[in-house]
Parts: C-alpha cells; sequence; structure tokens
C-alpha cells in the first residue's frame, strides 16, 4: 500500500491531472459560488461572536480584537475589509449577553450551512453517498463551528502572549529592535500552522468517509491553504492596480469584492478535498473506506 507520502503512488503530474478532471466532474467551481453565499451569511455572525467572547478576557480583549481585525485586514482586499470593520463596528458597539446570545445563535445557524455545503461536496470528491440523519450532520457542522472559533481564539492568545515573553526576554538582553523583526516575521508560520489545522478538522471530519487518519488529510490542507493564500494576494494585487467594479457597480463595490474573495475561499477549500480525496482513491485501489456505500467512481486517469 502506497504512503500519503508518495502521493497514493501517484505522480505529481498525474494527480494535478486527476484533480482538475475531478473539478470540472464535480462542479467544484460552481459550488464554491453556493459557498460565498453561505460564507456571507456566516461571517458577520461569526466575528460578533468571537468579538463579544474576547470583551468578557479581561486586560487583552481589546488588543485580540485588533489583532483579529488586523489580520483580516492583510487578506481581505480593501474595499472589502473596510466594509467588514464599519459593519462590525456598528453591530459591536454596546455589547450584551443578548448580543453574545444572538451572535452564538446566528453564527451556529448559519456556519452550519455553510458547513453543510462544504460537506456535501467533499463527499462528492471522496465518490460516497451521505448517510448520516439531519441532527448528526447538524451537529458535526456545530462542532467543526465551535473548533474553528476556539482555534482562532488559541491563535490569537497565544500570538499575544508569545509577543509579550518574547518583547521581556528582548528587553532583558538589549535585543528590541531585532527581535522585532524576527517576531514579525515567525507569527507568520505560527498563524499558517493554525489554518493547515483548520483544514485538516473539515476534511477529516466534514464529509461521511473513514479516512485512514491525519496523514492523509495533510496534503489537501497543504494544497488548499497554499491556494487561499495565493489567490488573496493575487486577488488584493489586481484590486491594487486594476480595480474595475467600482466603476461598474458603484456603492455595491465592497460586497461584490467581499463574496468574491469568499468564491476563491470556497474554491481553495473543496481544491483541497479532492486532492485528499485523489490520493486515497490511488492508495487504496479506488475504493473508499466509507461509512455508507459508495458511488461508482469515475474511470482512472
Amino acid at each position: 500500500m502506497n504512503s500519503v507520502l508518495h502521493l497514493g503512488g501517484l505522480s505529481a503530474w498525474q494527480l494535478c491531472k486527476r484533480v482538475w478532471l475531478e473539478i470540472e466532474k464535480d462542479d467544484v467551481l460552481g459550488r464554491a459560488a453556493q459557498l460565498s453565499y453561505y460564507f456571507l451569511l456566516a461571517l458577520f455572525p461569526l466575528l460578533i461572536f468571537l468579538i463579544s467572547l474576547m470583551g468578557l478576557i479581561p486586560d487583552i480583549g481589546a488588543q485580540m480584537k485588533s489583532h483579529l481585525m488586523q489580520y483580516l485586514a492583510q487578506v481581505l482586499p480593501g474595499a472589502a475589509s473596510a466594509l467588514v470593520n464599519h459593519t462590525i463596528e456598528e453591530t459591536t458597539h454596546a455589547s450584551t449577553g443578548g448580543t453574545l446570545m444572538f451572535g452564538l445563535l446566528a453564527t451556529l445557524w448559519a456556519a452550519s450551512n455553510g458547513m453543510g455545503a462544504i460537506t456535501s461536496t467533499l463527499n462528492i470528491a471522496y465518490d460516497v453517498h451521505e448517510h448520516r440523519p439531519w441532527i448528526k450532520r447538524r451537529i458535526v457542522a456545530i462542532a467543526l463551528t465551535g473548533a474553528l472559533g476556539v482555534l482562532v481564539m488559541a491563535a490569537l492568545l497565544f500570538i499575544i502572549y508569545s509577543a509579550r515573553m518574547s518583547s521581556a526576554l528582548a528587553h532583558g538582553y538589549g535585543y528590541d529592535d531585532a527581535l522585532a523583526v524576527f517576531w514579525r516575521v515567525l507569527q507568520w508560520p505560527m498563524i499558517t500552522t493554525f489554518m493547515l489545522l483548520a483544514f485538516g478538522l473539515i476534511y477529516h471530519f466534514g464529509p461521511d468517509f473513514k479516512d485512514h487518519g491525519w496523514p492523509w488529510v495533510l496534503p489537501g490542507s497543504i494544497v488548499g491553504v497554499g491556494l487561499w493564500v495565493l489567490f488573496s494576494i493575487g486577488f488584493r494585487t489586481y484590486l491594487d492596480y486594476h480595480n474595475a467594479y467600482g466603476h461598474t457597480y458603484g456603492s455595491l463595490e465592497a460586497v461584490i469584492v467581499l463574496m468574491l474573495w469568499f468564491y476563491v475561499t470556497g474554491a481553495a477549500i473543496l481544491i483541497g478535498g479532492e486532492v485528499n480525496a485523489e490520493i486515497e482513491h490511488a492508495a487504496f485501489d479506488g475504493k473508499p473506506s466509507s461509512t455508507a456505500a459508495s458511488k461508482p467512481l469515475a474511470a482512472s486517469v
């Protein structure tokens, strides 16, 4: 049996060809457009809930919010970033228990729809039917949403406290400037690690499929995160130098740009899932160990 390190016995070129054919067969780009709608519905309730939770943490709640919005601003295109910041400032101006509860309920419901759409496409990628009861699918979606929220909070806490610790050490030994540069570089691999874990959770628990362990979701996680970063940078660069959306859509520019960014985000997640599926299919003779009956597989490339 081939290991995941050998891409299930496929060469990189064979894997790319198989994934490309599956992207067309499974209508991944069309499903990414579907995901962009669910992401839009889930984003603001999720941010409201996270920021409300941050307000409950003494001393560093405001700093966590600042870091979160700062990192969002670095990946979101300019118009979309301004829209998100403005909306969050409006809706969290007076954070109350009611706001927290609303954020919780709205986020769990909206995000469960988004996770359901991801799960549906991942099932198609793995060529398996969805046989889990509706309530179990909702519970999985809610659990994944909560886990992603915890990862965001953990990443922010880790960054804040690691920065404070390194600053204290640097001040004691007189390396303030050098350590500041080092920390700015180091924090991005840390964030990338948390993102890989988030993608891995989705690929491992989302589809109705018993994969063969965490190493088997790593290739798709790397591809998904890498594509998401490249897509985000490329889209942001394009808008910086050639932005025609403002002329075409006027005041709707920010919403259109945000939806397009959600679209490339959804595409990155789903393409990563296709990568994992093709490696599993190749390694295990095209017979995924599903919890449900599998559909006939497409012919190998």
